[in-house]
């Protein structure tokens, strides 16, 4: 017992070690290095359209994609809805948007949602165009869907480094046929399959990610990893989402990330993280997270430690990728929450971004390799 006491303390320390935010401890290098150091900025398309402006350390007005590269992003993430009614976040609007990602000389990463709107855990609404369909048919619709996005992008000089085949697919994708019941995960591996081929078909050397928010334990990420496995469904990344509040500990993500890295032979990414710098609301729609967990201050400086560590325990525990999910997405009327209604609608996650809500950066925030 005392033994296992150890571990248990040793595991904690490495996994919540505080680094300064400019140096590696040798522990941390010998484990390996962060390579994909990503933000999720699907909305930034959008502010940008209504003259949002990011302003860095220094008060300068820049190009927020240069902002984000001098603090050590190299690797973009845009999620793709089907026929989204703000047109947001549709493939052409992505098409669009991955110019300018490629052109500043940084690493696409493509989030399929399979939907018209916001997909997770909670939610998986089919897109309106596949309503009614078969799970045959659905297959199909992946495929196709998969491989237009995909080879569209690809002959526009854009093509994706890395996709990921659904959204937060706890439980399964495109409800209700795709949705893992009864620990049945037959259907979901059939359409997962589709968005591998499609992939590979399109373009060989992207790497296709499976994302699940199951970093909150261990039994429901191998709940859900040993069920596609057993089902002969392929990947390259186990892609988990981390956000305290929701998910637990570091030592609890150490835990996680090592276990399905081991367990499966893959390389891991946490797709999502972020953290609230302020318990204050910036507008009328109410703030998705509402609270801070111990240890991280909500204020600019226990932003910026929340993430140092987040990334630090992803790399102590073997992950190769951490994303910060929409930190550009400031409070900017007309960009809001509700893809039905984006001009009326506000942003619940104006305290979780990196910029304040006139646009100025967290001048503590870095990316670490």
């Amino acid at each position: 017992m005392s033994g296992l006491t150890r571990a248990t303390k040793a595991v904690l320390a490495l996994a919540t070690a505080v680094l300064p935010l400019t140096t590696l401890t040798p522990a941390a290098s010998a484990a390996g290095s962060l390579t994909m150091l990503g933000a999720d900025v699907s909305t930034l398309q959008r502010a940008l359209d209504l003259g949002a402006k990011y302003y860095d350390a220094s008060g300068t007005a820049r190009d927020p994609l240069d902002i984000l590269k001098g603090v050590g992003v190299n690797y973009v993430r845009l999620r793709v809805w089907n026929n989204p009614r703000s047109g947001y976040n549709n493939k052409a609007k992505v098409l669009a948007y991955a110019k300018a990602v490629k052109a500043k000389g940084l690493r696409l990463l493509v989030d399929f949602h399979y939907s018209d709107t916001w997909a997770d855990p909670g939610k998986q609404y089919k897109p309106a165009a596949w309503a009614g369909h078969t799970i045959g048919q659905l297959q199909s619709d992946v495929y196709n869907y998969t491989y237009d996005v995909c080879s569209s992008l690809k002959s526009q000089g854009t093509a994706p480094d890395s996709v990921q085949i659904g959204n937060e697919i706890n439980v399964g994708m495109l409800w209700d046929e795709g949705k893992v019941v009864n620990n049945d995960f037959t259907n979901l591996s059939l359409l997962l399959k589709s968005g591998y081929n499609a992939t590979k078909a399109c373009n060989s050397g992207t790497k296709v990610i499976i994302h699940t928010a199951n970093a909150d334990s261990l039994d429901h990420a191998r709940w859900f990893y040993d069920g596609i496995r057993a089902k002969g469904v392929a990947w390259d990344i186990t892609g988990l989402s981390y956000y305290c509040s929701w998910h637990g500990t570091l030592a609890n993500l150490y835990n996680v990330i090592s276990d399905v890295r081991s367990r499966y032979g893959k390389d891991v990414v946490l797709a999502e993280t972020a953290y609230p710098f302020t318990s204050q609301n910036a507008d009328a729609t109410g703030n998705s997270v509402t609270s801070g967990c111990s240890g991280y201050p909500l204020t600019w400086s226990g932003q910026a430690t929340n993430f140092a560590h987040v990334q630090n325990t992803a790399r102590n525990a073997g992950a190769i990728g951490v994303f910060y999910w929409e930190p550009t997405w400031y409070a900017v009327p007309g960009n809001g929450w509700d893809p039905a209604d984006i001009n009326g609608s506000g942003n619940g996650w104006d305290n979780m971004a990196i910029f304040d809500w006139t646009g100025h950066l967290n001048p503590n925030v870095r990316w670490t390799p």
